[in-house]
Protein backbone atom coordinates (compact mmCIF):
# COMPACT_ATOMS: atom_id res chain seq x y z
CA UNK A 1 0.00 0.00 0.00
CA UNK A 2 1.28 3.82 -0.89
CA UNK A 3 1.71 6.03 1.93
CA UNK A 4 -1.76 7.95 1.49
CA UNK A 5 -3.36 4.27 1.46
CA UNK A 6 -2.05 3.33 4.39
CA UNK A 7 -3.55 6.67 5.90
CA UNK A 8 -6.75 6.82 4.00
CA UNK A 9 -6.85 3.16 5.83
CA UNK A 10 -5.95 4.01 9.14
CA UNK A 11 -8.23 6.93 9.24
CA UNK A 12 -11.66 4.41 7.97
CA UNK A 13 -10.51 1.87 11.10
CA UNK A 14 -10.62 4.30 13.15
CA UNK A 15 -13.67 5.81 11.64
CA UNK A 16 -15.30 2.37 12.62
CA UNK A 17 -13.89 1.95 15.71
CA UNK A 18 -15.49 5.30 17.05
CA UNK A 19 -18.53 4.23 15.39
CA UNK A 20 -19.27 1.49 17.40
CA UNK A 21 -18.34 3.38 20.44
CA UNK A 22 -20.42 6.03 19.83
CA UNK A 23 -23.68 3.33 19.28
CA UNK A 24 -26.51 4.65 21.39
CA UNK A 25 -27.09 0.55 22.52
CA UNK A 26 -24.72 -0.98 25.16
CA UNK A 27 -21.96 -3.02 23.21
CA UNK A 28 -20.27 -6.09 24.38
CA UNK A 29 -17.80 -7.80 23.19
CA UNK A 30 -17.57 -11.61 23.27
CA UNK A 31 -13.48 -12.36 22.98
CA UNK A 32 -13.06 -16.53 22.69
CA UNK A 33 -10.09 -16.34 20.59
CA UNK A 34 -7.16 -13.82 19.78
CA UNK A 35 -8.00 -10.25 19.64
CA UNK A 36 -4.42 -8.68 18.90
CA UNK A 37 -4.18 -5.66 17.22
CA UNK A 38 -6.91 -4.58 15.48
CA UNK A 39 -9.28 -6.81 17.00
CA UNK A 40 -8.44 -5.79 20.38
CA UNK A 41 -9.18 -2.35 19.47
CA UNK A 42 -12.64 -3.04 18.23
CA UNK A 43 -13.20 -5.08 21.94
CA UNK A 44 -11.58 -2.10 23.38
CA UNK A 45 -14.71 0.46 21.84
CA UNK A 46 -16.78 -2.03 23.15
CA UNK A 47 -18.95 -1.10 26.25
CA UNK A 48 -18.21 -4.53 27.80
CA UNK A 49 -15.45 -6.88 27.38
CA UNK A 50 -15.70 -10.50 27.85
CA UNK A 51 -12.88 -12.93 27.45
CA UNK A 52 -13.39 -17.05 27.15
CA UNK A 53 -10.62 -19.27 27.68
CA UNK A 54 -8.99 -19.32 24.79
CA UNK A 55 -8.67 -15.53 24.19
CA UNK A 56 -5.45 -14.15 23.69
CA UNK A 57 -5.41 -9.95 24.10
CA UNK A 58 -2.76 -7.75 22.75
CA UNK A 59 -1.44 -4.87 21.16
CA UNK A 60 1.63 -5.90 19.39
CA UNK A 61 1.73 -2.56 17.13
CA UNK A 62 5.06 -1.75 18.06
CA UNK A 63 6.69 -5.43 16.98
CA UNK A 64 5.75 -4.66 13.54
CA UNK A 65 6.85 -0.89 13.71
CA UNK A 66 3.12 0.72 13.81
CA UNK A 67 1.61 2.47 17.06
CA UNK A 68 -1.71 1.12 18.39
CA UNK A 69 -5.08 3.65 19.17
CA UNK A 70 -5.35 5.38 22.64
CA UNK A 71 -8.56 3.30 24.24
CA UNK A 72 -6.04 1.16 25.96
CA UNK A 73 -4.38 3.61 28.51
CA UNK A 74 -7.54 5.35 29.20
CA UNK A 75 -9.41 1.81 30.09
CA UNK A 76 -6.29 0.10 32.21
CA UNK A 77 -3.96 3.55 32.73
CA UNK A 78 -1.12 4.96 31.26
CA UNK A 79 1.85 3.13 32.64
CA UNK A 80 0.07 -0.60 32.09
CA UNK A 81 -0.83 0.52 28.85
CA UNK A 82 2.59 1.52 28.02
CA UNK A 83 4.03 -1.90 29.09
CA UNK A 84 1.75 -3.99 27.17
CA UNK A 85 2.48 -1.25 23.94
CA UNK A 86 5.71 -1.27 24.49
CA UNK A 87 6.34 -5.25 24.87
CA UNK A 88 3.58 -6.00 22.53
CA UNK A 89 2.91 -8.22 25.63
CA UNK A 90 -0.19 -11.17 24.62
CA UNK A 91 -2.56 -11.25 27.59
CA UNK A 92 -4.73 -14.62 28.27
CA UNK A 93 -8.27 -13.96 29.87
CA UNK A 94 -7.32 -13.92 33.68
CA UNK A 95 -4.08 -11.73 33.17
CA UNK A 96 -6.58 -9.28 30.75
CA UNK A 97 -9.25 -9.57 33.78
CA UNK A 98 -6.49 -9.00 36.30
CA UNK A 99 -5.36 -5.43 34.48
CA UNK A 100 -8.86 -4.50 34.21
CA UNK A 101 -8.78 -5.21 29.90
CA UNK A 102 -12.18 -7.36 30.61
CA UNK A 103 -14.86 -7.30 32.79
CA UNK A 104 -15.10 -10.87 32.79
CA UNK A 105 -12.94 -13.91 32.04
CA UNK A 106 -14.94 -17.28 32.09
CA UNK A 107 -13.47 -20.49 31.54
CA UNK A 108 -16.12 -21.76 29.08
CA UNK A 109 -16.64 -19.80 25.74
CA UNK A 110 -17.28 -15.70 26.18
CA UNK A 111 -20.30 -15.81 24.17
CA UNK A 112 -22.69 -17.36 26.81
CA UNK A 113 -21.61 -15.06 29.78
CA UNK A 114 -21.79 -11.92 26.90
CA UNK A 115 -25.60 -13.23 26.24
CA UNK A 116 -26.17 -13.83 30.17
CA UNK A 117 -25.06 -9.82 30.44
CA UNK A 118 -27.44 -8.75 27.52
CA UNK A 119 -30.40 -10.52 29.12
CA UNK A 120 -29.77 -8.64 32.31
CA UNK A 121 -29.66 -5.09 30.55
CA UNK A 122 -32.50 -5.99 28.18
CA UNK A 123 -34.14 -5.86 31.87
CA UNK A 124 -33.36 -2.49 32.27
CA UNK A 125 -35.27 0.70 30.83
CA UNK A 126 -33.80 1.13 27.45
CA UNK A 127 -34.10 5.24 27.92
CA UNK A 128 -32.13 4.99 31.00
CA UNK A 129 -29.75 2.24 29.44
CA UNK A 130 -29.23 4.87 26.60
CA UNK A 131 -29.42 7.94 28.64
CA UNK A 132 -26.81 6.47 31.30
CA UNK A 133 -24.10 5.37 28.26
CA UNK A 134 -24.35 9.01 27.29
CA UNK A 135 -24.31 10.48 30.76
CA UNK A 136 -21.08 8.12 31.35
CA UNK A 137 -19.19 8.44 28.01
CA UNK A 138 -19.26 12.02 27.42
CA UNK A 139 -19.24 12.57 31.34
CA UNK A 140 -15.97 10.76 31.63
CA UNK A 141 -14.02 12.98 29.05
CA UNK A 142 -14.72 16.11 31.11
CA UNK A 143 -14.39 17.87 34.38
CA UNK A 144 -16.86 16.44 37.27
CA UNK A 145 -18.36 19.74 37.28
CA UNK A 146 -19.01 19.38 33.64
CA UNK A 147 -19.80 15.88 33.87
CA UNK A 148 -22.53 16.59 36.51
CA UNK A 149 -24.49 19.10 33.89
CA UNK A 150 -24.23 16.23 31.52
CA UNK A 151 -25.85 13.42 33.44
CA UNK A 152 -28.39 16.43 34.76
CA UNK A 153 -29.35 16.78 30.81
CA UNK A 154 -29.59 13.01 30.37
CA UNK A 155 -31.36 12.60 33.06
CA UNK A 156 -34.14 15.12 32.28
CA UNK A 157 -35.13 13.49 28.81
CA UNK A 158 -35.74 10.43 31.01
CA UNK A 159 -38.54 12.64 33.33
CA UNK A 160 -40.96 12.76 30.91
CA UNK A 161 -41.03 8.99 29.83
CA UNK A 162 -43.60 6.51 29.90
CA UNK A 163 -40.61 4.18 30.66
CA UNK A 164 -39.70 6.40 34.13
CA UNK A 165 -43.33 5.98 35.24
CA UNK A 166 -43.60 2.41 34.38
CA UNK A 167 -40.55 1.68 36.12
CA UNK A 168 -41.48 3.43 39.83
CA UNK A 169 -44.88 1.96 39.75
CA UNK A 170 -43.71 -1.49 39.16
CA UNK A 171 -41.00 -1.14 42.11
CA UNK A 172 -44.39 -0.07 44.32
CA UNK A 173 -46.43 -2.74 43.33
CA UNK A 174 -43.46 -5.36 43.84
CA UNK A 175 -43.99 -6.84 40.44
CA UNK A 176 -41.05 -6.38 36.87
CA UNK A 177 -41.99 -3.47 35.08
CA UNK A 178 -43.01 -3.44 31.34
CA UNK A 179 -40.77 -1.13 29.32
CA UNK A 180 -41.84 0.12 25.97
CA UNK A 181 -38.53 2.17 25.10
CA UNK A 182 -41.51 5.70 25.50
Amino acid sequence: MSQPDVAAFVYGLRTAFSDLESLPAPTIAAIDGAALGGGLEIALAADIRVAGAGAKLGLPETKLAIIPGQRLPRLIGISRAKELVFTGRVLDAKAALNIGLVNHAVDGLAYEKAIEIAREILSSGPVAVRMAKQAIDKGVQVDLATGMAIEQGCYAQIIPTEDRLEGLRAFKEKRAPLYKGK
